[in-house]
């Protein structure tokens, strides 16, 4: 039992979950949300995150028993693949019920998004618009929790695309450390057909734009710790990249690039939080 449920926790992909989930909290709270607000909100991004992590290394799990994917616990054994299935299908049907506890509106949002993540999985993952899903969901996440408030107030327009800048930019820097896995399984992804090096500047420049948008966006000038994050923003990317070449170089998994698309946003959500200028 404790093996299962080990596994189910490692194939859910629990960093970024773990990272999606918080960030819907905060910015739940810094909305305005009460506590019975938040929960909803934490418990609907957190039964789609278990969807889609889990379903993404059930689809691929003949690509990762082929490449030896020896952190996949689907390829070690720890979790079978039908368990992997059954637990992607009840999170995948629970959260659209978790997200009808606010309102409507809301629920009908966290569902375009949770739909498009698992679009991603299968068939777009390995398709010239596979980045496309990535700033749907990534753009719903901030729409959701703005509508998600009792009177459902329009989301705003700039914090919606910040959020789509950031999947985006998310999208390129994820696939990075797995490009040469994919080229050998036949994954023919947006990042794929641009390279490395043109994923790595996408990367880099999505993630820019995303915190920018967030400094400029609302009303008023923009703060010291506004162009901090920017500032922030332009430079670890870059340097995670860097890294990330190196580590493959010397023929270890480059993972940094995705932890870069973390860090920035963790500063991103702190920036709106601590400012109060969501809405």
């Amino acid at each position: 039992m404790w093996r299962t449920v080990l596994g189910l926790v490692r194939a859910c992909h629990p960093e970024p979950a773990a990272v999606v989930t918080a960030v819907a909290g905060l910015l739940a709270w810094g909305v305005g949300h009460t506590p019975a607000g938040i929960a909803s909100v934490v418990a609907t991004v957190l039964a789609s995150q278990l969807a889609v992590g889990w379903s993404n290394d059930r689809f691929d799990a003949d690509r990762d028993e082929q490449v030896g994917r020896a952190d996949k616990p689907i390829v070690t054994g720890t979790v079978s693949r039908r368990t992997l299935g059954t637990g992607a299908v009840l999170a995948a049907l629970a959260a659209p019920l978790l997200a009808l506890t606010t309102n409507p509106t809301a629920a009908l949002c966290a569902t375009v998004g949770l739909i498009s993540a698992l679009l991603y999985n299968r068939p777009l993952k390995s398709t010239p618009v596979s980045v496309l899903p990535y700033a749907v969901s990534f753009g719903a996440l901030p729409a959701f929790v703005v509508l998600a408030l009792p009177e459902a107030p329009v989301p705003p327009a700039w914090l919606v695309a910040a959020g789509a800048l950031l999947g985006a930019g998310a999208h390129f820097a994820n696939v990075l450390p797995d490009l040469a896995d994919d080229a050998r399984t036949g994954v023919r992804g947006l990042p794929h057909r641009l390279g490395t090096t043109g994923s790595a500047v996408a990367a880099a420049g999505l993630l820019l734009a995303a915190t920018v948008t967030l400094v400029l966006g609302p009303a008023g000038p923009p703060s010291w710790a506004g162009l901090s994050a920017v500032a922030t923003a332009a430079v670890v990317p870059p340097v995670s990249w860097y890294g990330g070449r190196r580590a493959a170089r010397a023929g270890t998994r480059p993972v940094g690039a995705f932890r870069a698309v973390i860090l920035v946003a963790l500063i991103d959500v702190a920036l709106l939080v601590a400012s109060g200028r969501v809405l």
